[in-house]
C-alpha cells in the first residue's frame, strides 16, 4: 500500500499573509496562485493550500514540520528575530523554551490565524528519551 498525504487546506483570514508567514519562517517559498488557493509546498511534496475564509473566526489546527537540525537553528533563528512567542509543548505552559524529545529538539508557535505550527528534529517515538 502506498498512502501519502498529498496537500492540505489552511484556512486563513489573508491567505497570501499567512502562507507568506508561514513560507518566511520555514524558509520555503510561496508557489503561484491555484483557484481559491495559495500554496506553499513542503521538501517531501506535501503542498499547504492557504485559502482565505469568509468565516469570523478561524477554527486553529495544528500542523507539525519534521526539519533537518540545521534547518531547525534557521527556522528557530527566524522565530526568534520576529519576536514570535515560542513553546516547548503543545499545552503552552512554558513559553521561550524548546523541548528535547526523541533526542531532538522542537517547538511550537502559532502563525497569525492562531494555527499551532510545530518543528521538529525527531519522529514521535524515534527513541533518545
Amino acid at each position: 500500500m502506498s498512502v501519502e498525504l498529498n496537500h492540505t487546506i489552511v484556512m486563513a483570514r489573508d491567505r497570501r499573509a499567512s502562507a507568506e508567514f508561514t513560507a518566511g519562517i520555514l524558509g520555503l517559498e510561496v508557489g503561484a496562485p491555484f483557484g481559491p488557493f495559495l500554496p506553499v509546498t513542503t521538501a517531501n511534496g506535501v503542498t499547504l493550500d492557504f485559502m482565505t475564509s469568509d468565516q469570523d473566526e478561524i477554527t486553529s489546527q495544528h500542523y507539525a514540520f519534521l526539519v533537518s537540525e540545521e534547518d531547525f537553528d534557521a527556522i528557530f533563528h527566524r522565530i526568534r528575530q520576529a519576536g514570535i512567542t515560542y513553546y516547548s509543548g503543545p499545552d503552552l505552559r512554558h513559553p521561550g523554551q524548546i523541548n528535547h524529545n526523541d533526542g531532538g529538539r522542537g517547538t511550537y508557535f502559532h502563525d497569525p490565524d492562531g494555527h499551532l505550527l510545530e518543528i521538529i528534529t525527531r519522529p514521535y517515538g524515534s527513541g533518545g528519551g
